[in-house]
């Protein structure tokens, strides 16, 4: 398409940076995911998931007026298809978050031997807590020799054959007996990637229900295994996040300073690098190039990741990789593993900027390749500096550079929830329990997934978090549902003052928090299980986690790990909404399943809805539905219960019974 007639195309972004960006790279001939979303349009019999390719006498299509009556070559139903193919979604999806956990587990291991010196054990006490966990003695032993069997019987969690996964005991004792119940209870993380692999060939597994169970195992092995596993072994080698100020948008770029960028998933070349742009010597080098300085910006969830350790920007999600390189002042764009677009190359070589891989397993051909090993973790990472800097003087094509940036605050884990609620030695969920309870606080959603081209891209994340606060929903977010957030000034305490409703504000206002808490990576979805584990635990609610007045939510879910994600959540008792068409749309009975039997026996489920303002009304449903069961006061904004004591479930069996209640918390 000429110049001419891109003049007057729309970028599909819904933020104003990328889209100023965007719209100059179109005068320029700069093709975008947008504009290969315009020109790529969907299979609409695989987006459906009625199409098999699960062998060679096929692909089969099963399209029409009688798709549910008819079948494959080999006599696979609609429904059968269905089932295997979003069933394969989840063991890609666990595959790519437990391949990350193996890595941190390695890590951990490697640090505990001596055998990667640069890095060291940050947070002990988090080291402490999930020996325990373990049953793992740790008093009075050195540190090393607690890391190192906490690796190794972590590690065990990816090869087990038989038993279950060692986090599984942190979930409430209810939600472990249905998963118990159902057979779901997963035995090791690459133990249920085979046996997912294996059941959805053609001439296995062909009843759709049974498919989808083991689509719950598997991917309750990436939520209380992979995932799991890689945020504890993080915190414990880069310490646990408390609240910390940063900046976000594609402003975060300097022009006369060395710009890099850490993009995707794994923080430990990330942190390395943290630690180089700081030391005196490369900040020297970076000015005898002529450079004022070394700037660190982050992407997607690597960004997260040194976001709340460090206070490092966010340039933002997964659509922005492109636009980030069109401001022209990008010197070194280097990529972990997880959502890597290769065509960042091919926008790379239309300025100066050198894309740089580092993970054996994610090689782009055009980029710079340096290999990263933990063992000379330093040494590599001031390899990728000096690349960037010796990159520096090479600016000679103008990009389209935008300044607009917001502040934002993130950094929320578990563990400092807790503490913002009772400080360090009477730390409890007792408060937010209660707050719910009493109506001030309607429910809670946990935001997250990716930004997706097909959409107003970050546009439904944005109007879910402005909605959802407004009704009184406390938000959780994740991923790059926190950069999108992040990007327009919504992760800040005024954001509460602003747009929150008179509940929520209350709360927030009372503990200095904001109303959408930045709780880091896609990883760290498993923060979100652990402290509905807590909130189990304190009382008040629900004896499990299903049964909370709590929704999940990917608003423009793009990946096979949101998939999973989204899996691990209905299994362990969220109903989940995802954004956009099913990709099960075609078989009625695997929508059923999805929704109507899960709930039943899980008390999650597993929605697509591409309508938002249905999304909305989807999820509030859910909550209010939950508070209904659990007895709690109906929620009206601004009208809160008086009732300061907070009950346990027998309780409130008590009150359903008609009976006077023993208020003994």
């Amino acid at each position: 398409m000429a110049n001419e007639e891109k003049k007057g195309k729309k970028a599909h972004s819904d933020s104003t940076p990328a889209v100023s960006i965007l719209e100059w790279g179109i005068t320029q001939g700069i093709e975008s995911c947008f504009d290969r979303a315009d020109k790529m349009k969907p299979c609409p019999i695989g987006h459906v998931g009625a199409c098999c390719k699960m062998c060679h006498m096929g692909p089969c299509r099963l399209v029409g007026k009688n798709a549910d009556e008819m079948q494959g070559i080999c006599g696979a139903t609609l429904s059968t298809i269905a089932a295997r193919n979003i069933t394969r979604f989840a063991a890609a999806g666990t595959a790519a978050h437990g391949d990350h956990g193996r890595d941190m587990a390695f890590t951990l291991l490697a640090v505990a031997n001596g055998e990667a010196k640069d890095f060291q054990i940050k947070d002990v006490r988090k080291l402490y807590k999930v020996a325990g966990d373990l049953d793992i003695e740790f008093e009075g032993r050195p540190v090393n020799d607690v890391a190192r069997d906490v690796a190794t019987k972590l590690i065990e969690d990816f090869s087990r054959q038989k038993g279950e996964i060692n986090f599984l005991k942190r979930a409430p004792k209810k939600t472990q007996e249905r998963w118990k119940k159902w057979g779901i209870v997963p035995r090791g993380v690459d133990r249920e990637n085979t046996e997912s692999l294996d059941r959805t060939t053609m001439g296995m597994d062909a009843d759709p229900d049974s498919l989808l169970l083991q689509a719950l195992r598997n991917a309750l092995a990436n939520g209380w295994g992979g995932s799991m596993i890689s945020t504890e072994i993080t915190d414990i080698l880069f310490g646990t996040p408390f609240p910390i100020k940063a900046e976000a948008s594609l402003g975060i770029f300097k022009e006369d300073e060395v710009n890099i960028i850490v993009h995707g998933h794994e923080p430990s070349l990330a942190e390395m690098i943290v630690d180089v742009v700081s030391e005196p010597e490369m900040i020297a080098y970076a000015k005898s190039k002529g450079a004022k300085g070394i700037n660190l910006g982050g992407m997607c969830c690597t960004a997260n990741e040194v976001l709340m350790r460090h206070g490092i920007a966010t340039a933002g999600g997964f659509t922005n990789q492109e636009p980030a390189i069109m401001t022209g002042l990008i010197d070194a764009f280097t990529v972990d593993v997880q959502c890597i677009m290769p065509a960042i190359v091919d926008v790379a070589k239309k300025f100066h900027t050198k894309v740089i891989t580092t993970s054996d397993k994610v090689k782009i051909p055009g980029a710079l390749h340096i290999q990263f090993d933990e063992h000379h973790a330093k040494d590599i990472a001031r390899q990728v500096v000096k690349t960037a800097i010796d990159n520096y003087p090479n600016r000679t094509k103008k990009g389209s550079h935008v300044t607009e940036k917001f502040p934002l605050i993130g950094g929320f884990s578990h563990e400092y929830i807790e503490y913002m609620q009772g400080g360090r030695f009477r730390g409890s969920f007792r408060p937010l329990n209660d707050a719910i309870a009493a109506g001030r606080i309607r429910g809670v959603v946990g935001l997250a997934g990716c930004d997706n081209p097909r959409f107003p891209s970050t546009g439904v994340h944005k109007y879910l978090a402005k909605e959802l606060i407004k009704n009184d929903v406390l938000i959780v977010s994740t991923g790059c549902s926190s950069a999108a957030c992040g990007g327009v000034g919504y992760l800040t305490p005024e954001m509460a003052l602003e747009n929150a409703g008179p509940g929520l504000r209350e709360v927030c206002e009372a503990i200095g928090i904001p109303p959408i808490l930045h709780l880091g990576a896609c990883v760290d979805n498993t923060r979100i299980l652990t402290i509905a584990s807590a909130m189990a635990a304190e009382g008040g609610l629900s004896d499990e986690i299903g049964g909370m007045p709590a929704v999940g939510i990917a608003p423009e879910w793009i990946t096979e790990k949101a998939v999973s994600i989204g899996m691990y959540f209905a299994a362990s008792g969220v109903p989940c909404i995802f954004g956009g068409e099913s990709p099960v749309e075609a078989s009625k009975e695997v929508t059923r399943i999805l929704t109507e039997v899960w709930f039943e026996r899980f008390k999650g489920a597993l929605h697509f809805e591409p309508d938002p303002e249905k999304m909305l009304a989807l999820a509030l449903d859910y909550i209010d539905k939950a508070r209904a069961a659990l007895k709690l006061k109906k929620y009206e904004s601004g009208k809160f219960g008086t009732e300061r004591v907070l009950m346990d479930m027998a309780a409130r069996r008590e009150i359903e019974k008609g009976a006077k209640p023993h208020l003994g918390l």
